[in-house]
């Protein structure tokens, strides 16, 4: 009995005092007179459950029989001890003693069984139930909520309602709670909602509080809103739940109001509320305002609330203000692993690697054990660092922790992987994850990008849709960036026509990196076409279409596309601004390139190495060498672009000389030179006819193996023909491994320009019988060939076979040649025919060769035909009233040259003055016209004039009628040796050995004084010219020096120093105002002594 009695008493809670009024006198006396004066303590856990209807059995024997208040206590006992098999016996004594009727005991029973888990029990005895009151539903709906049976108490809810019985703000509040996080019907959520208006507890925060965050975490801010402006009064609990809904669902600047409005009602905001706004500001960029809050921190004294200063952390990290998160985050009296995760992640992102992983050692030193966002961060620090030892032992304790199949790590391990270039590890660890996760499969394609494996990316991009997984937003643009990269358009196409399929066109991912390929490959209209069709203002797609535009040289296009962006209001990128920077480049439209980069400045971009860098190439293309180099220098990191864009901007400029001082200085920095950098400087090697540092070139190019580069041999070619080496151009052709549509167009242009036509034809066929298909570039080049050799049907057969057979629309520089094929074989009538019939306006390049050939034939009526629409195209082009005023003189029409001469002069029109010059060791000589500043001048005119006095001894007279500057000179200077240029060819005999080569550069053409022979007829001469038109020969004496004056074929790319001012009526001039010049023409003097050849290579 004492032990049953001790049992009772522990089932029951250990009461000490009963009430049990039930019982009669003496048996209670007797049950109290077995108690001991000291119960002994007895262990739960070692109690036998099975003593509650045993201790039943006892009562009964002595007498005593369980009323109701014995079985309450007994329910209490089972629920106490958690015994559910007690319970379910209690019931079946509680149904074989008939108080099954009784509502209490009844209720309690409902109670224990939901308690304990058994449900059905309960619904069973809650369905066998009558008078059911709102408590009892409340109960039961309560236990419902507690198991996060949602949809059984939803059912039970709707019973209740149906059953007429109005829940109070008790149930309503714990229905609600159980809705959250649980995906209930919005309908639902609604009938309740419109229950808790009904019966008047639409302002009460009990309910409304609750409803809020069911509201808010199911993305339903407005009725949210709705609710919170209901309440009668808002408790903290309110304002939480609000400020947070709004902040988790992107209304931070809602959530920043409400907070004001908050602190405005006198509300105290508890560290959460806190943290949660300054996230608020952290998410939209409001640095100022979470900077203000920090100032309340302290004012709130929360400063010492690890939720705040982790928000904080965050905040400034953010803002990249890596000093007060540092702060901060050293002033923490209790740091936690959000702690260290927020400002680990913050710089690993940044780019502080290092920092964090020092950060990440200190954390392992305080013992905090890393989570996956820490272990994700340091990741990433590994790979951006380069740290793969480290990155493969946090692989390793990422396996020991268990944590290595979450998603985030596994995502940074194979980041770190492919950004270390360990694709076999990338391989390994791919294959080891589960592949349901389309961001593993997306790095997967990242990686066989970048190590150019198109063949593998393609597989696991096929892989990946075999295996059930569509593509997202992020896996076309990774395989599309390995198409263009490897020039894989065809399947770049395929792909984009599975985009379209797949309903992600026009997503400006897929879309950007379209435009990009597109662009690449040159199909612009593609990619605009691609542009017109996003909805979404994208910047990235909008620069990537600039961008192309740049590369392709329609530079004018690219510009106008950057305003139409900027009057849209997309705020340019700095690829934007660098692509519009070069664009102005491209068409030496300095103001407008520096009005660019000061919108650049504007918009945060003030030390972007890319802006830099065009700015650079920009000041070089204009001529700007002193701003050229005051932008290099504030380029802190200069990489090879930096020095690219001062090499090729000064070399196309024409400052060949500053170009090749740019290039020395690069080889003594720490820059290597890439391709594109001996391309820029033996192009300026080349323009400069400077042989020595163009062999020097060549030599660092084999040095550095690019010497089986095709880009390398090309250049070298155009190096060497342009300097009239033409063996060493020939060799370097031959010896190519490959060859392109360059490679033979530089070495047919070569041909070209020296003259040799037929070789140039040779050539031509050759490459088309290869199968070779000819460009714009070769057509130029060969007609001029036609031109200079008088094979006027070949070449006009030519000129028709462009459109006919390689459907190459003719352009202007075509036509150009054409014009001067007919006028240089005398067909003057057919030039204009044809000029008259072309399908394109004239440019004053044509009118100017017809012109030049007009001069030659004395043919004055089509001259000043020519010249009247040359004068209306330029009316301020020096070489037209030059080339008139000539016309006239050799047509001995004295007074009209005159007239011109006057009209020149009244027009302010002023002839640019020859200017030519030569190297002598390492040093640069100028000369002009008459110049006499030079220290050996009086050296230089006794040898010219000895040199005219053997020539006239000899029975040499000049014909000056091709004297182009001035006819009258010959009465001032009867030798006609003040030219520029031969004053420099001079100075070269006087200075240089016999076995070295003089090459003169010259800015405008070189004057032809052709030699006739004396009275007798003789054979002996003191130089010897041949000329397209009217060749004359002499034969020289033994040992006397002869001069050689060739013209050369035209060509089209800058093969020499280009010619601005071309005066000769055999050499046109040059239209500055297009970006390819059409056609124009140097000229080579050989000078011999004895049987040395020297070469003298002037104005290009």
């Amino acid at each position: 009995m004492n032990e049953n009695c001790g049992l009772l008493q522990y089932l029951c809670g250990r009461v000490r005092r009963w009430n049990c009024p039930a019982f009669s006198n003496a048996a209670t006396a007797r049950a109290l007179d077995d108690f001991p004066v000291e119960e002994p303590e007895r262990d739960p856990i070692n109690m036998s459950r099975a003593k509650v209807p045993d201790f039943l059995n006892s009562m009964e024997q002595q007498g005593i029989q369980a009323n109701h208040q014995t079985y309450l206590l007994l329910l209490s006992g089972c629920l106490n001890s958690g015994s559910l098999t007690d319970a379910k016996k209690l019931h079946g004594r509680i149904l074989k003693s008939g108080f099954d009727v009784d509502h209490v005991i009844c209720w309690r029973l409902v109670d224990v069984y939901a308690t304990l888990g058994y449900l059905d029990g309960a619904v069973q005895l809650f369905d066998n139930m009558s008078d059911l009151r709102v408590s009892n539903w409340k109960i039961l709906i309560s236990d419902f909520a507690g198991k996060k049976l949602t949809c059984k108490m939803l059912g039970l809810f709707s019973l209740m309602i149906k059953e007429n019985v109005n829940p109070d703000e008790t149930t309503f509040a714990h229905i609600l709670r159980a809705c959250i996080g649980d995906k209930v019907a919005f309908l639902f959520v609604k009938q309740i909602h419109a229950k808790i208006i009904h019966l008047g507890f639409g302002a009460s925060p009990l309910v409304c509080n609750p409803l809020l965050d069911l509201y808010t975490k199911s993305g339903l801010v407005d009725y949210a809103k709705r609710v919170f402006g209901q309440l009668s009064w808002r408790d903290s609990v309110s304002w939480v739940a609000m400020l947070s809904g709004l902040s988790q669902n992107g209304c931070e600047e809602e959530a920043i109001l409400l907070f004001s409005e908050m602190h405005r009602s006198g509300i105290f905001p508890s560290p959460y509320v806190l943290s949660s706004v300054i996230s608020a500001c952290t998410k939209i960029k409001l640095f100022e305002v979470g900077e203000q809050l920090h100032a309340l921190v302290f004012k709130w004294e929360l400063a010492s609330e690890t939720y705040v200063c982790n928000a904080l952390v965050t905040l400034y990290s953010r803002s990249e203000d890596f000093i007060s998160a540092e702060q901060i985050f050293s002033k923490m009296g209790c740091r936690d692993e959000v702690s260290y995760n927020t400002l680990i992640s913050g710089l690993s992102q940044r780019g502080f690697s290092a920092r964090a992983l020092q950060l990440f050692e200190k954390m392992q030193l305080h013992h905090l054990k890393p989570d996956c966002v820490t272990i994700a961060s340091v990741l990433s620090a590994c790979a951006s660092v380069g740290a793969l030892h480290k990155g493969k032992q946090l692989h390793s304790y990422a396996v020991k922790a268990g944590i290595c199949s979450d998603i985030i790590v596994e995502g940074s391990l194979l980041d770190l992987y492919v950004k270390c270039s360990d694709v076999d590890a990338a391989r390994e660890l791919f294959l080891s994850t589960r592949k349901e996760n389309i961001v593993l499969w997306n790095v997967m394609l990242v990686a066989y990008g970048q190590v150019g494996d198109l063949s593998e990316s393609f597989q696991i991009f096929s892989k990946m849709q075999m295996e059930g997984l569509r593509p997202n937003q992020f896996t076309y643009p990774s395989i599309l960036r390995t198409c263009t990269s490897m020039g894989a358009l065809d399947l770049g196409e395929q792909i984009h026509t599975q985009v379209i399929k797949t309903g992600f066109h026009p997503n400006v991912y897929a879309s950007s990196v379209l435009i990009d390929m597109y662009a690449k490959h040159g199909k612009l209209d593609s990619a605009h076409k691609i542009l017109r069709r996003i909805n979404e203002e994208d910047v990235v797609s909008w620069t990537a279409m600039i961008a192309g535009y740049a590369q392709h040289d329609l530079f004018v296009e690219a510009l106008k596309l950057f305003e139409e962006m900027e009057g849209r209001g997309i705020r340019s990128d700095n690829i934007g601004f660098s692509s519009a920077i070069s664009a102005c480049s491209g068409i030496k439209a300095l103001n407008q390139g520096q009005q660019i980069h000061a919108q650049s400045i504007i918009s945060g971009y003030a030390l972007d190495l890319s802006i830099g860098n065009a700015l650079v190439c920009l000041y070089a293309r204009c001529g700007r060498i002193e701003d050229a180099y005051l932008a290099f220098d504030k380029i802190a990191d200069k990489d090879n672009i930096s020095w690219n864009g001062l090499v090729s901007g000064f070399s196309q400029s024409g400052n060949c000389e500053e170009a090749l001082k740019v290039f020395s200085r690069m080889n003594q920095s720490q820059a290597e030179p890439n391709m594109f950098t001996f391309s820029s400087a033996v192009s300026a090697a080349a323009n400069t006819a400077n042989i020595k540092q163009g062999k020097q070139i060549h030599a660092r190019i084999i040095k550095m193996g690019y010497d089986a580069e095709t880009e390398a041999s090309n250049v070298l070619i155009t190096l060497y023909a342009k300097c009239g080496i033409l063996d060493d151009a020939k060799r370097e052709f031959l010896e190519m491994p490959e060859k392109n549509e360059v490679s033979w167009n530089a070495m047919i242009t070569g041909y070209s320009q020296h003259g040799c036509g037929r070789e140039a034809i040779e050539l031509f066929e050759e490459m088309k019988w290869l199968g070779v298909m000819p460009n714009h570039v070769t057509f130029v080049s060969i007609l001029s060939a036609c031109s200079h050799v008088g094979l006027v049907d070949k070449g006009l057969s030519y000129f028709k076979s462009m459109s006919e057979e390689h459907g190459l629309e003719p352009k202007p520089e075509h036509y150009v040649c054409v014009v001067d094929i007919l006028g240089r074989a005398g067909f003057l009538h057919r030039a204009r025919e044809f000029i008259e019939a072309m399908p394109i306006e004239p440019d004053a390049m044509i009118w100017r060769t017809l012109l030049s050939a007009c001069t030659v034939r004395k043919n004055m009526e089509i001259g000043e035909f020519a010249a009247n629409h040359l004068l209306e195209l330029e009316p301020e082009d020096s070489a037209t009233y030059v080339l008139l005023s000539n016309m006239y003189a050799v047509t001995g029409k004295w007074d009209r040259r005159d007239q011109t001469r006057h009209m020149m002069k009244d027009r302010g029109v002023k002839k640019e003055p020859g200017h030519s010059w030569i190297e002598v060791k390492n040093s640069i000589h100028s000369f002009f016209v008459g110049d006499r500043l030079h220290p050996l001048a009086d050296k230089i005119y006794e040898f010219l004039e000895d040199l005219n006095k053997r020539a006239v001894a000899i029975g040499y007279d000049q014909d000056r009628s091709s004297l182009l500057n001035d006819i009258d000179q010959g009465k001032k200077d009867p030798t006609g040796f003040t030219h520029s240029e031969k004053l420099a060819i001079a100075f070269g005999l006087l200075s240089l050995s016999n076995a070295l080569p003089i090459r003169v550069i010259k800015n405008l053409r070189i004057c032809l004084c052709r030699g006739t022979a004396g009275p007798t007829g003789g054979a002996a001469a003191i130089g010897r010219l041949i000329g397209p038109d009217s060749p004359i020969a002499f034969e020289p004496k033994s040992g006397e020096a002869i001069c050689l004056i060739t013209n050369v074929l035209p060509f089209i790319e800058l093969i020499m120093v280009i010619v601005e001012k071309a005066e000769s009526s055999d050499i046109p001039n040059i239209d500055k105002e297009k970006y390819v010049p059409s056609s124009f023409f140097c000229n080579c003097f050989y000078y011999y002594l004895g049987s040395n050849c020297r070469l003298v290579v002037s104005n290009a």
